[in-house]
């Protein structure tokens, strides 16, 4: 089966925020980490590459890159890493010093995944909780879009996107946003955009795309649509306990289709036997 029309499935995880705890053997968000590369390891099949879009860490602290490679060396797949606010170039480029860098520093780089190509882009800035992407990276990115026409995954930390929700969102006139839509706009074989940061899964359309976030491994930021008055704590839910998320990025050979997941024990409450069989036939025979 050839490349064009040969399946194939990307796990995404976002915003580890591994070292939240520092030092601490029972960390909260190790453990909702490992949950997730258990369910990951537990796929037939497994997946062809994890994508790691940015916050891998709290802090930025070398620790905290030397157990998240020491995570990712153990993975049957390859393991392609996106930088956050919360993340730390120097550090990261010391432990991960496989992982290409573009001119100037920014952890840029493309990767051939088979029937498609992933663009991973570098949207930190130092003091900075929103995305950042200036004429330099920009620059980068139209030509590495350009110089193949293959279907094409592009990765970044901040989605740029007005989401609604309270304090996690951006606006969407930012510089930033405005000159990534305008790169991306001649190169209509972006089939995705994928993001973290809003500890949510969120879905929408954006520039001519389709703009996916993954939930985070970490836990998620509560939904809440009402205005937020900086001067006016409220006492409302901001970070919850909810399961630690992953996406599934499913390609048939001619679309993306994207599954959202958590890690974790769940409670099976059906399975393939003799009482769901006339289902699953059922199902089947109609297709």
């Amino acid at each position: 089966m050839g490349d064009a029309i040969r399946p194939m499935l990307i796990a995404q995880v976002t915003d580890i925020h591994l070292g939240f705890q520092p030092d601490d053997p029972a960390e909260l968000n190790r453990k909702r980490f490992d949950d997730v590369l258990a369910s990951l390891l537990a796929l037939d099949p497994r997946p062809d590459l994890l994508l790691a879009s940015g916050d891998l860490t709290e802090a930025g602290t070398l620790s905290s890159y030397r157990t998240l490679k020491s995570l990712c060396d153990d993975l049957p797949f390859p393991v392609l890493p996106a930088l956050g606010n919360h993340d730390d170039r120097t550090n990261f480029c010391s432990v991960f010093s496989d992982v290409p860098l573009m001119a100037g520093g920014h952890v840029q780089y493309c990767h051939d995944a088979g029937p498609l190509r992933i663009v991973v882009l570098d949207t930190l800035e130092a003091g900075r909780h929103g995305g950042s992407f200036d004429d330099t990276r920009a620059a980068w990115l139209d030509a590495a879009l350009a110089a193949s026409p293959k279907p094409t995954i592009v990765v970044l930390h901040h989605p740029p996107i007005e989401t609604g929700n309270g304090w996690m969102t951006e606006s969407a006139d930012a510089p930033w946003v405005e000159l990534l839509r305008a790169t991306l706009a001649p190169h209509r074989h972006v089939i995705r955009l994928l993001s973290g940061h809003l500890h949510r899964a969120i879905v929408t359309g954006w520039g001519g795309t389709t703009l996916a976030v993954c939930p985070s491994t970490a836990p998620q930021v509560a939904l809440d649509f009402r205005a937020l008055d900086a001067d006016r704590p409220d006492g409302r839910d901001m970070i919850v306990a909810e399961g630690p998320g992953f996406a599934l990025h499913y390609w048939t050979g001619r679309d993306l289709v994207t599954h959202f997941g958590t890690g974790g024990d769940h409670p099976v409450l059906a399975r393939y036997n003799a009482r769901m069989q006339p289902t699953v036939r059922h199902i089947l025979a109609e297709r």
